[in-house]
């Protein structure tokens, strides 16, 4: 799939300079972009759920936070959720996540939100 990623406003953060980085320490010219590496070694398939599970437990980890409630859809989770706590259409977030249901797309928007754009913060109580 392909998607649009913006650069970041950060440079410590920003996804495209991180993946500038990758590509030129991997020298990926074709296939997947994101790939494992096994003993040192980059491998030829893309990454599958278990290795996303992996790094984000990982990266979890070392943030001082507990890995078990976090897995690779924390990801997904987090944009979304950011995404609307910022402002942004539910229909655009459903581009960048891959959403086809509006439903479901709403459950991964998290409680960060709750408070942008409520109803009892604006009728002056």
């Amino acid at each position: 799939m392909t998607r649009g990623i913006a650069y970041g406003s950060n440079p410590d953060t920003c996804p495209v300079r991180a993946l500038q980085v990758w590509l030129e320490h991997t020298s990926i010219k074709d296939g997947p972009l994101f790939r494992s590496l096994r003993f040192g070694r980059l491998q030829p398939r893309g990454l599958d759920g278990r290795d996303v599970a992996r790094i984000v437990k990982r990266a979890v980890q070392e943030a001082g936070l507990d890995p078990a409630h976090f897995s690779g859809h924390s990801l997904r989770a987090g944009l979304a959720t950011a995404a609307a706590a910022a402002g942004v259409s539910e229909r655009a977030i459903m581009e960048q996540t891959g959403h086809k249901s509006l439903t479901v797309m709403r459950r991964y928007i998290r409680k960060g939100s709750l408070f942008k754009d409520n109803a009892s913060a604006q009728v002056g109580l």
